[in-house]
């Protein structure tokens, strides 16, 4: 310190003794320390500083690991260079920026005052989120991870969003909404333990009771309103008009087909709807989206008459067909029967696939009943067209069989056209219970052309017509009233088949075995046994031959008994025709009538006779039958032989009634012999 000296201080000091100078001199310099010292208090007082508190300094030095930072003190502080790194690798920090530090330490053993950037920002941020908390503020944040019960949020400091207030309805997966930022109120909010409380529904609740009485006000039927996919469903979409939310369900997306709403909505689009019905009491919007455009079928008339040959893609197989659209809004049916002109198509994924892109013909056109018949096959030409020209009915052919079923064969003709012999048209005689007993795939067959039926696309065929039918010739050779022997080939409940030639069977009804009931068929014959019987019904059309047995055996009755009357009859027979050949003679000779009956010693003997037939018809034989006796011996013989005739009577009970008969024909014939002589 400089000190200005006056006269009067220089006389003082000149008498002042060496000591006394040098003390003065010695005391000038401590004063000058008291005042600098004071000044440095003063300095530090103002710049104190306490661990824990975040300071402003002056970057004024970067090095390669930290930066030199003053912040008033004593000592200049450090900062890690790595607090100040970028995500590109870069250091945001210059010499000469004034910054926000905080006081870690104040001079440890190296005498280092060490400070922190990172810590100075998060202590601001505190601050910021508890002036936002107090004043109820909006935070932006982004959503980085989820946590149990919600997720976590990054507003600066890590925040915690319960799942419950991530939107206005419960999220099905919160892990879509990692990585969006969003605007959210703060719920809680404690500094001490770090814990901070989110909630976006709140704000959207908020913001959608604004934009609800905004909308409520244009909401009416058929007004057209622009909205956002909010949902989706396997019936439908909700969509969020502004604080009202509407069903679109799925039939009214598109006036085509739509297998799920994904296929053409999306969560978050933006799409113009049509309010089809609105339940003000029940607060529901029905919506349409494919009411906004004009319904295709409304020109499909003039687009697609009846045979357009048109493009469309497969959108659909089924087991009878597939669905073609034409365009957005029209699809067309290939039946399965319209896909091919010789091909048997089972489905329709034999030849055709989704997404497919073909051509087709418009065979029918059902506007008002949306439908369109397509067919598949139309663009082709038909091969059944030409068929019967190039196989006239009659006309054999060979093939090779492709194909064995139960009601017949298959037989390749051209490639893609088979014929059917059915199983009836094997045989004229053979009963074929399945086809397989005779042929065997892929064998080589001649067969006849029976009928070819363009519209149906049938090709009929028969084997048995290569040769002439049997039951043709029946009529020839076999009548009513005829006996025929053969085979028994069947049994069954109700008669017995018999072969009579190969292939022709007749059939004897139970009935016809016997006047006697028979109980079981079974126990009259068997297969194989040779019978004999009557033909007593003759149908070639119907190709049916009744017999019988009964019958047989009723003929053979009656014949027996026809040729025992006939003996018996036989010396009655002779005597007349003596008697006749006497009275020719007597004509000739012309005797008188004494002569003539004198000549006539038979009448002499018949007459006793003839009384007693009145009384006793069987006493009467004996007497008639004496005289003849006598005078022709010769006819002897044929009398006695009439016992022997009458043990057929006694044979059955069942032909007494036969039987029976004969004296009844024995009388009759003794009544014309007893008139005879009376003439």
């Amino acid at each position: 310190m400089n000190s200005t000296t006056t006269p009067e201080d220089k006389t003082g000091t000149e008498d002042l003794t060496p000591e006394m100078t040098v003390q003065e001199d010695l005391s000038a310099p401590n004063d000058e320390e008291e005042d600098f010292g004071t000044l440095l208090d003063e300095s530090m007082a103002k710049q104190k500083v306490e661990v824990g508190e975040v300071v402003v300094g002056e970057v004024i030095g970067i090095g390669a690991e930290t930066v030199t930072v003053d912040i008033g003190y004593k000592s200049e502080g450090e900062v890690h260079l790595s607090e100040f790194r970028q995500p590109d690798g870069s250091h945001s920090v210059n010499v000469g920026d004034s910054i926000k530090v905080f006081l870690e330490s104040v001079e440890d053993e190296e005498g280092i005052v060490w400070l922190s950037k990172e810590k100075a920002d998060q202590l601001a941020i505190w601050d910021d989120l508890q002036a936002a908390y107090n004043d109820e503020e909006v935070v932006k944040g982004r959503i980085v991870q989820r946590v149990k019960g919600g997720l976590s949020v990054d507003i600066g400091v890590p925040a915690f969003l319960p799942g419950s207030q991530v939107d206005l309805r419960p999220v099905k997966n919160l892990d879509d909404m990692i990585g969006k930022t969003f605007e959210f109120k703060i719920l809680k909010f404690n500094k001490k333990r770090g814990n901070i409380v989110l909630s976006r529904r709140v704000l959207l609740e908020k913001e959608r009771d604004a934009l609800r009485k905004e909308t409520l006000k244009r909401m009416e039927e058929g007004v057209v309103l622009e909205g956002i996919v909010k949902n989706i469903t396997d019936y439908g979409a909700f969509i969020d008009l502004g604080g009202v939310d509407g069903l679109l369900h799925i039939t009214d997306m598109s006036w085509g087909r739509v297998g799920h709403p994904s296929e053409l909505l999306s969560i978050g689009d933006e799409i113009d709807v049509k309010v089809l019905r609105y339940d003000q009491e029940r607060e529901r919007v029905s919506l349409g989206l494919k009411q906004t455009k004009a319904d295709p079928w409304s020109a499909a008339a003039g687009k697609y008459p009846v045979g357009t040959r048109l493009e469309g893609r497969v959108v659909s197989l089924t087991d009878y067909g597939a669905f073609v659209e034409l365009e957005q809004g029209i699809e067309g049916l290939i039946h399965i029967s319209e896909m091919s002109w010789v091909k048997k198509i089972r489905h329709p994924s034999q030849i055709l696939s989704v997404q497919d892109t073909i051509e087709a013909v418009v065979l029918n056109l059902d506007v008002e009943n949306q439908r369109i018949s397509l067919g598949l096959k139309q663009t082709e030409s038909n091969p059944w067209a030409v068929l019967k020209d190039r196989y006239p009915k009659g006309s054999r052919i060979q093939g090779l069989i492709r194909n064995i079923t139960d009601f017949g064969i298959f037989v390749g003709i051209e490639d893609g056209i088979d014929g059917l012999v059915h199983i009836s048209d094997l045989s004229w005689t053979h009963k074929v219970k399945h086809p397989s007993e005779i042929y065997k795939k892929g064998e080589e067959i001649e067969a006849v052309v029976l009928n070819i039926d363009e519209d149906s696309n049938k090709f009929s065929l028969g084997i048995k017509q290569l040769e002439k039918d049997p039951w043709d010739e029946i009529p020839d050779r076999y009548r009513l009233g005829d006996m025929v022997k053969g085979n028994v080939t069947n049994v069954t409940d109700f008669g017995i088949f018999l072969e009579i030639e190969k292939g022709i069977e007749g059939l004897i009804h139970i009935s016809e075995l016997s006047d006697e009931r028979v109980e079981d068929i079974r126990n009259f014959t068997g297969v194989g046994d040779e019978l004999e019987a009557k033909i007593i019904h003759l149908d070639p059309r119907e190709r049916k031959i009744g017999l019988s047995i009964k019958a047989m055996r009723k003929d053979a009755e009656k014949a027996d008994m026809d040729a025992f009357l006939s003996q018996k009859e036989a010396p009655h027979r002779v005597e007349e025709d003596w008697k006749q050949e006497l009275r020719d003679l007597s004509k000739t000779l012309d005797l008188p009538d004494a002569q003539r009956k004198a000549s006539e010693p038979s009448s002499s003997v018949q007459e006793p006779a003839s009384a007693p037939a009145e009384t006793d018809p069987e006493s009467e034989e004996a007497p008639a039958e004496e005289a003849p006796a006598e005078e022709a011996p010769a006819e002897e013989a044929p009398a006695e032989e009439a016992p022997v005739e009458e043990a057929p009577a006694e044979e059955t009970p069942a032909e007494e009634a036969s039987a029976e008969e004969a004296p009844a024909e024995e009388v009759g014939g003794s009544e014309e012999e007893e008139e005879k002589p009376k003439d």
